[in-house]
């Protein structure tokens, strides 16, 4: 039985209320299906808009990136209010932004139209790492990890139907993955509005908001000063620049080279999700008995690297079974490095000091995801279709060193 005693932390006998987790775990579903449920069709509904075929690659890569724009800066604020005035407000408003951000991209009619599609979406951004301040404040903190695990878990699959339903959907239209998206999340916000408790009390919330909570690059600053830190977020950073442009440019990539069309690109995104959710079920407690998070991290980055050479090679030589086992490898080196990051991100500071660094973590992730497609679009266009690819195998060969050097001598 799911009853909420208490949204304290410190009550050991707390227990979590049946409305506040399923509201919770169906909102982290929507947001695995509803960050995947597009990827495989944008470039197609891009396409009315652009007389040059060379300029298709940059435009998807930009969509991308001016989400991750509004984020990146929309983030701190959305924080900030949902500490002021509590999670549900916050919760609601973000949901229904993306419900609209949708229905925006689907309307369509012009390029810019798109574009404010997802600058709307991007706005109301917030709503994962809000989820996760509504999961810690009604889970006991003994039993936080179990559902933080349960919410991983959750986004995992929603990101594997996202991609296989974007492309099936697309067969009735391009637009139509982007309407399924809006109605499912706004019904999600009527389920919020009439059984969506408050999950911060009100003795609990911020009695003003600072500028310097507010403002991305200050929380950014503050983390990169932190002591044994700066390295490994330098590496990650590095890894994650290449993550970025490949997960954006991959639609395209695989339209231009192979012709594939949106059930195929979803699927093979549903693909990679699955191998995610296999390798951190089943994979990663295997190595965590006999590695470190050190070791983890540094085989899940040449195995991207070896993911990444595969890629180049299947643009090269337009032989699509080499970018299909390149993913695969890609895939479970992605899945591996994400945990052992954490896991030598959180013991590099003391409690404390959790929310700041994951935050900061965060924005730096964002900040990446800004300059990866813009620089993936580029030199796709100018380079050549596996430009990518090498630039990821370049950025991971310069931050396995940065990141093996500042583990040797901190942990």
């Amino acid at each position: 039985m799911f009853k909420l005693k208490s949204y304290n932390d410190q009550n050991t006998e707390q227990a979590v209320d049946r409305h506040a987790l399923i509201f919770g775990l169906i909102s982290v579903f929507l947001c695995g299906i509803g960050f995947t449920i597009i990827a495989p069709v944008i470039p197609f509904l891009v396409q009315p808009y652009i007389s040059n075929p060379g300029e298709q690659a940059i435009v998807v890569t930009l969509l991308t990136s001016v989400y991750a724009v509004c984020v990146f800066f929309a983030a701190p604020v959305l924080g900030a209010l949902s500490d002021k005035y509590g999670r549900r407000p916050l919760l609601l408003v973000c949901l229904l932004g993306s419900a609209i951000g949708y229905l925006v991209f689907g309307i369509g009619g012009a390029l810019w139209v798109l574009f404010v599609g997802r600058i709307i979406d991007g706005i109301t951004g917030g709503t994962i790492s809000t989820i996760f301040a509504y999961f810690a404040d009604i889970t006991p903190k003994e039993q936080r990890t179990k559902y933080f695990g349960w919410v991983s878990a959750v986004v995992g699959v929603g990101t594997v139907i996202g991609p296989t339903l974007g492309g099936l959907l697309a067969k009735f239209g391009y637009s139509v993955p982007l309407y399924f998206g809006a109605i499912i999340t706004l019904l999600n916000v009527v389920y919020g509005l009439f059984f969506m408790p408050e999950s911060l009390e009100k003795k609990n919330r911020l009695k003003e908001i600072s500028f310097v909570r507010l403002n991305p690059f200050i929380q950014l600053a503050n983390v990169l000063s932190t002591k044994n830190l700066k390295r490994l977020l330098v590496s990650a950073f590095l890894l994650w620049i290449p993550n970025g442009s490949l997960q954006a440019v991959f639609p395209q990539f695989t339209m231009d080279t192979f012709s594939w069309k949106p059930a195929l690109i979803g699927l093979m995104f549903s693909i990679i999700g699955l191998q995610d959710i296999i390798s951190q079920g089943f994979i990663m407690p295997k190595l965590l008995l006999k590695l470190g998070d050190k070791q983890i991290a540094i085989i899940g980055m040449v195995s991207e690297t070896i993911g990444y050479s595969l890629i180049a090679a299947s643009a090269l030589f337009s032989f699509y079974p080499l970018l299909i086992v390149g993913m695969f490898i890609f895939g479970f080196g992605d899945s591996i490095f994400g945990p052992s990051f954490n896991g030598m991100l959180s013991k590099s500071v003391d409690s404390s000091e959790q929310g700041r660094i994951q935050g900061g973590s965060q924005s730096i992730q964002a900040l990446a995801r800004m300059i990866g497609p813009v620089i993936g679009g580029q030199i796709y266009v100018s380079l050549g279709h596996a430009a990518p690819a090498f630039m990821g195998m370049i950025l991971i060969a310069a931050a396995i060193p940065i990141l093996y050097k500042r583990t040797q001598v901190s942990m």
